[in-house]
């Protein structure tokens, strides 16, 4: 097997490569491959093993010799799965690997917000609860998550994760349905259309893949059927939301606060409605969700697994 990892820097330094080296034979790895190096890079290999780098018809009609992709990540939006089909490429990716690390991630975006850590963390630093008259500050409503309505969109190994650690809450699941699913029970929760859910959740947590029917799932409509207290969390894919009815919908107040580890353009290069600094009760962090190190080896061997 003729290995080569074309973005092998996404993975980080931390982690060891060891278990795919040792089922490849040999390995060559590039740290990043911008578009015009591809084919170049591709030529005379069997395997390729990509993160983000977009693989299409034209790499494949140009390297006839590869026969394997494997997508060190889950989603596979960023290779042309018809074209690879075309050309008799298996495709392989990496599942179950960040059940515990987005998991958690979801939980402190879900507690910071509940909480106003960040507003009352600005305010102490600020200098406010020094000068206070009282002893303490309660200038931000808190939101006690015991008996609160959480709402998962997506309930697949990342959303049952979450599902697990907001019952040590003492949250109530709702599941809502993705576009082409049906209501029912899963798991002893139920599942319920989309309409049905926004009125009534207290937090929405968004754990589904982009595709054109799940694209701009949540936009002004559906936040304006949510709570005015009601958090929205997205620990997924940017795009499920309508990134500028959702800065809209803040700084009007039609829902209470919104955090996202994902944007719809990764990094911003050209700018975000979201990265504005007049956006109230929104936490926003650099994909780095899936993360820990643990996470990040646990996708080498699954990798390793995979090949």
């Amino acid at each position: 097997m003729k290995a080569v990892f074309l973005d092998a820097r996404t993975l980080g330094e931390d982690v060891t490569l060891a278990p795919i080296e040792q089922v490849t034979g040999a390995l060559t790895c590039h740290a990043r491959t911008a578009p015009g190096e591809v084919i170049d890079r591709l030529q005379g290999f069997d395997t390729v093993l990509v993160n983000k780098v977009v693989l299409g018809r034209e790499h494949f009609e140009a390297c006839p010799e590869l026969k394997t992709i494997a997508v060190v990540a889950t989603g596979l939006n960023n290779i042309d799965l018809k074209a690879a089909e075309d050309h008799g490429i298996r495709v392989l990716n990496v599942t179950r690997y960040g059940r515990s690390t987005v998991a958690q991630h979801t939980m402190a975006l879900i507690l910071a917000l509940a909480t106003r850590l960040l507003d009352y963390s600005r305010d102490v630093q600020e200098g406010r609860w020094a000068r206070s008259d009282m002893f303490c500050l309660m200038d931000h409503p808190i939101m006690e998550l015991e008996g609160k309505i959480l709402g998962i969109i997506g309930y697949g190994d990342l959303g049952q994760g979450v599902a697990e650690r907001a019952r040590a809450f003492g949250m109530d699941i709702v599941l809502g349905c993705r576009p082409g699913q049906e209501p029912g029970e899963v798991d002893g929760y139920p599942r319920i259309p989309l309409a049905e859910l926004l009125p009534q959740v207290d937090v929405l947590s968004l754990h589904c893949l982009l595709s054109e029917d799940t694209r701009h799932l949540i936009g002004a409509t559906e936040l304006e059927q949510m709570k005015e207290s009601a958090l929205l969390i997205n620990t997924s894919r940017g795009g499920l939301v309508d990134e500028q009815a959702l800065a809209d919908a803040l700084r009007a107040g039609t829902i209470g606060g919104a955090g996202f580890d994902v944007l719809t353009e990764e990094p911003p290069r050209n700018g975000n409605p979201l990265l504005a600094d007049d956006i109230p009760n929104l936490i926003l962090t650099p994909h780095s969700a899936w993360a820990s190190r643990e996470a990040r080896q646990r996708i080498v061997e699954i990798t390793a697994e995979n090949l």
